[in-house]
């Protein structure tokens, strides 16, 4: 029994938010001092160091269920199925439905039982409930559904990565510029034929390590607002994702048999150009081998970081946009791989 992808959905949102749009942004240290570089400098160390140029934003109007829902309307109809067929709808999200203007966090009801109501799913023994994973929710989810599937009490699942982490920002933060909108979604089905999922990986580092990314409360220190906000410690995700994940994805590369050769993309978590460069350069190096040219499709230029949705968003707009001369042919050996809050990691190997 062979788990595949059969169809594919993504929402970017449509608001565009550039670099040059912070340059008004009162930028402070974590202990509320100022910095000593003008916002020009700082946005344009930002930029070199994460590559992002511009992010976009959901319209003020829309909620992190109403992404989910547009990116799996378009899975839905990619994989030519019908929605009351589906057994699974795993939502991998964060901080779930939060309004314009309005920092609080609503996930009751979760995010999977609204994005099934709006597709219109009456089907009761369609199962949808939300996945906690940090950004490598939507891998995770993945994960969940092959294994549900590999069981034999599901046949068809719909995976979605949705979130909206505009809104949870501290704009006091430079890390701030680092988040976006977006969701990504993607139908799996079981296949007698095609390969599919070959593999897949996953860990919780927490020891040490849980409280890299938390909610904690804004730099501006003349606040009196109790608000939290996602907040990163960066030096030592940088750190923690290098020395680890590497070896996650090595781990994964290994199960599925797979030589290191025949892998044709890496579709790698988009949270920061210069560590996922570093990341696979590190990987490469198990091997004794420099990074192949043009295996690391890229969007955090153009969308941010959009958590769990940058790699089923990037997986998408590859196979269908070509996107920056990017391209997939069937039988093709790819790898999902994603590092977050936890701190988690998890990779997927698969046969396009």
């Amino acid at each position: 029994m062979n788990i595949k992808i059969t169809g594919t959905g993504s929402y970017v949102p449509n608001v565009i938010k550039k670099n040059e749009d912070f340059l008004q942004s009162e930028f402070l240290n974590a202990d509320g001092s100022a910095f000593k570089q003008n916002n020009e400098v700082i946005i344009e160390k930002f930029k070199a160091i994460t590559g992002i140029g511009e992010r976009r934003y959901a319209d003020t109007n829309q909620v992190t269920s109403d992404l989910g829902f547009i990116a799996a309307q378009k899975a839905i109809a990619d994989a030519n199925i019908d929605p009351e067929k589906l057994d699974y709808i795993i939502v991998a999200s964060n901080y779930g439905d939060v309004k314009h203007e309005n920092t609080q966090c609503d996930t009751v009801p979760s995010m999977a039982s609204r994005i099934k109501h709006n597709l219109g799913i009456k089907n009761p023994s369609c199962v949808a409930y939300d996945l906690l994973f940090g950004c490598p929710g939507w891998v995770q989810a993945m994960i969940h559904a092959h294994a549900f599937m590999k069981s034999g009490i599901a046949k068809k699942c719909l995976v979605i990565g949705a979130e909206t982490l505009s809104r949870v920002v501290d704009p006091s933060d430079r890390d701030s510029m680092i988040y976006s909108d977006g969701a990504g979604a993607t139908i799996l089905e079981i296949s007698e034929n095609e390969r599919g999922i070959l593999s897949h990986e996953a860990a919780s580092h927490t020891f040490e390590e849980s409280q890299y990314i938390y909610f904690g409360e804004t730099y501006d220190t003349q606040s009196s607002s109790d608000t939290r906000y996602i907040k990163m410690l960066g030096r030592k995700i940088y750190e923690f994702a290098l020395n680890n994940v590497p070896l996650a994805m090595k781990s994964c590369l290994e199960k599925s048999g797979t030589d290191i050769k025949d892998l044709k993309k890496i579709f790698i978590h988009q949270a920061n150009e210069k560590m996922d460069e570093a990341i696979l350069e590190r990987f490469y190096k198990l091997y004794g081998m420099e990074t192949p040219e043009n295996i690391m499709p890229m969007c955090i230029n153009e969308l941010g970081n959009s958590s769990v949705a940058t790699v089923p968003t990037l997986f998408d707009m590859v196979i269908k946009e070509n996107y920056k001369k990017h391209n997939l042919n069937k039988g093709d050996i790819v790898m999902f791989a994603s590092v977050g809050a936890g701190m988690n990691i998890n990779a997927i190997m698969y046969q396009y």
